[in-house]
């Protein structure tokens, strides 16, 4: 299937590149969404996370444009279009997608890179609003495809996710952290990717070949940059402030009880979700390299309880879908809400003989707010960014 979609959404972007410019693109590139298996909220306190790639992906078809001119198609959004002038000052656009685009431009050229004109064509397959990074895969694809048709290798992986996190960050208004983007520039197949997000240093935790990652949306359309996520980032940083360190990855628990005196007690369970979250993924991570199952269930089941408590960015539907995952897997896998929070979705480790039996149990027992059977997706970890 992986295969298959990936042809399919390379035809619907070539195809619509040649209808709007005339004529085939130059450079075809591809980027992966992911799903966060544990590590939530941790990456922009210079913590751990342990996010996969997946085989749902951003495309973007590029081709040399005329001058200093970018126009854009895209694809998913009813052929809408969108043209600027890169020497013109990055101008905010009411329509999100179309600010993700001049911000990449726009960070690209914040480092230095002397751009082209280009012509593009943007299309996905990556579920949006459900918490998988449809954004950062968009940014890290979009990235590369400037960056090959202007100045061929002058960016590595690592600074094609820091140009994506930039752009989110000053251009489209989310204080995210690196995570989803550095996942998608270097994802491995067939493994999760343990990173440290201070070091920005990565390592591969292989996915045991019985399991499978399944991620079940909530019917529940979330979007960061009008949740309370950059609150949440806020309250972290006045946490770090009052322990007197750089980030809250460098308190243990124990510091951290001990100097809870005188913190507003929300800022405190704040500080308590990324502390103990940290110290979660880690054991996760070795728990997951070494095959024990119920380990890593056992700390995906904590890690879900907090953010609920402590970092408050569950909602009711989500909290129900993770019961009824966890009732059905009884230890034979893990289940915890993914993403940023306030909607998305619910991924599981989960035994490949059981896939079947938990979408029928699924559908059995939970409903979206809307009334309709929740969409699962059964993932395969994948690679980073490429050209096709």
């Amino acid at each position: 299937m992986t295969a298959e979609r990936r042809a399919l959404l390379q035809q619907r972007v070539t195809q619509a590149f040649i209808k709007t410019y005339g004529t085939e693109p130059a450079i075809l590139v591809a980027a992966p969404g992911r799903v966060n298996l544990i590590g939530e909220h941790t990456d922009y306190n210079d913590g751990f996370v342990l996010p996969c790639a997946i085989d749902y992906e951003t495309m973007v078809a590029i081709g040399p444009g005329s001058g200093s001119q970018v126009d854009v198609v895209a694809c998913d959004f009813d052929s809408d279009r969108d043209s600027f002038d890169l020497t013109e000052p990055f101008a905010k656009q009411s329509t999100e997608w179309k600010n993700h685009v001049r911000g990449i431009a726009a960070s690209l050229i914040d480092k230095g890179l002397s751009l082209l004109g280009a012509n593009i064509a943007i299309g996905g397959n990556v579920p949006q609003g459900a918490g998988l990074s449809s954004s950062a895969s968009l940014g890290v694809a979009l990235a590369k495809a400037f960056t090959e048709l202007s100045q061929p290798g002058a960016l590595n992986e690592t600074d094609l996710a820091l140009t994506a996190q930039h752009s989110e960050n000053h251009y489209v208004g989310c204080a995210c952290g690196i995570m989803d983007q550095l996942v998608s520039a270097r994802g491995l197949a067939g493994s999760a990717l343990q990173i440290d997000c201070r070091s920005l240093a990565t390592k591969p935790i292989p996915i045991p070949d019985h399991m499978v990652i399944v991620v079940i949306h909530s019917g529940v359309q979330r979007g960061l940059v009008d949740s309370a996520y950059n609150e949440r980032r806020i309250q972290c940083e006045q946490a770090a402030t009052h322990y007197g360190v750089a980030a809250l990855r460098d308190l243990t628990i124990e510091q951290l009880e001990a100097g809870r005196a005188g913190l507003d007690p929300v800022a405190y369970r704040r500080a308590r979700h990324v502390v103990t979250e940290n110290a979660r993924t880690l054991a996760a991570g070795a728990a997951l390299a070494a095959g024990d199952q119920d380990t890593v269930s056992t700390l995906m089941a904590q890690s879900h309880v907090s953010m609920r408590d402590d970092f408050e960015i569950t909602v009711p539907a989500i909290d129900r879908l993770v019961d009824i995952t966890a009732e059905f897997l009884r230890g034979a896998g893990g289940g915890r809400m993914t993403g940023g929070g306030f909607g998305g979705c619910v991924v599981a480790i989960v035994p490949k003989t059981k896939v079947a039996a938990l979408e029928t149990w699924i559908n059995q027992h939970y409903q979206t707010p809307d009334q309709a059977i929740a969409q699962l997706f059964v993932c395969e970890p994948s690679g980073g960014v490429s050209i096709l």
